[in-house]
């Protein structure tokens, strides 16, 4: 097999692992906040909406936005990798490009979930769209769960968590930095906890619930939760020194660097630290994410499945 060819395999299964994660990840996001809305009958949709916006990085525009724009635009979309039915339809896709290194068990979970999408679609409009989401975050969990159960610990799996690690750490600063940064739009820290996931395991620690800015310490740097930035960093720089990427490697470097920072950062600095801590995280994973295009997916001319959409 050509290096042209496992090239294209591995940036198709990285992608795969990306889009997963942002349609799971986006699902959560959109649950927490239907259901904050419903708890609380007087909150303004029209700001709600613009924090949705805010936090997945779609313009809202000047005009009033409601909950079923938000839907059709950040759930419905199959035109957009920003919505959960475009990422998981080129995830859908890239898993294809990447057949024989993903077990058919994956490809039957992702091209179900493709195929059940429309009806559930269809249901949402009727009767709500928690089944249509609960659908997706099942979905995903089953898909990283066949992937850690069926695959071998090889490149191949690699690639897919370290798509998957470095989306989890772009979502998680997402969210936080609506949070920290934009308080017109601000959601509160408990949503904040439920769109992570990370409601049951923080009262578990913390034995509470999360109205405080504890949250943010727990979201980045727990290091027994999956979804922190912590775990999720240990988690990438951990693939790339299996595949073979020496400290000093641009890819490696950036993770390794914040990783390092997040695990010795004084607690109590965190809350002043917050804003410029969640630019660098970003940018520690842009560039991560570049380098690991420039090493293992150089080749040239156009791909036929669906990239990152702006």
């Amino acid at each position: 097999m050509s290096d042209v060819i496992l090239s294209r395999i591995a940036e198709a299964l990285t992608w795969t692992g990306r889009y997963v994660e942002r349609a799971d990840a986006t699902g959560r996001i959109l649950d927490a906040y239907l259901h904050r809305m419903l708890e609380d009958p007087w909150r303004d949709e029209d700001v709600a909406c613009r924090s949705l916006y805010a936090i997945l990085g779609v313009d809202a525009g000047g005009q009033r936005v409601d909950m079923q724009q938000v839907l059709d635009q950040l759930a419905f979309d199959a035109r957009s990798t920003c919505s959960i039915e475009g990422a998981l339809g080129a995830a859908r896709l890239n898993a294809r490009s990447a057949r024989e290194a993903v077990s058919s068990e994956m490809w039957e979970c992702l091209n179900s979930t493709w195929h059940a999408l429309a009806d559930q679609r269809m249901a949402a409009r009727r009767t709500g769209p928690y089944a249509y989401l609960e659908l997706v975050r099942r979905r995903a969990a089953l898909f990283f769960g066949l992937a850690d159960s069926t695959m071998s610990r090889d490149d191949s799996w690699r690639f897919v968590v370290l798509g998957r690690s470095l989306e989890r750490v772009d979502m998680t600063v997402r969210l936080l930095s609506v949070r920290v940064l934009d308080a017109a739009h601000a959601p509160d820290w408990p949503t904040l906890l439920s769109a992570s996931g990370a409601d049951e395991a923080y009262a578990r620690v913390y034995g509470g619930f999360g109205d405080t800015p504890r949250v943010a310490e727990f979201l980045l740097l727990d290091r027994d939760f999956p979804r922190s930035a912590l775990h999720a960093l240990t988690t990438a720089e951990e693939c790339l020194t299996a595949l073979g990427r020496p400290r000093q490697d641009p890819a490696r470097r950036p993770i390794g660097r914040m990783r390092t920072r997040l695990e010795y950062l004084d607690t109590h600095a965190l809350e002043d630290q917050l804003p410029a801590l969640l630019r660098d995280l970003q940018q520690a994973c842009m560039a991560s994410a570049d380098a690991v295009a420039d090493r293992f997916f150089p080749y040239q001319g156009p791909v036929e499945w669906a990239q990152e959409g702006a």
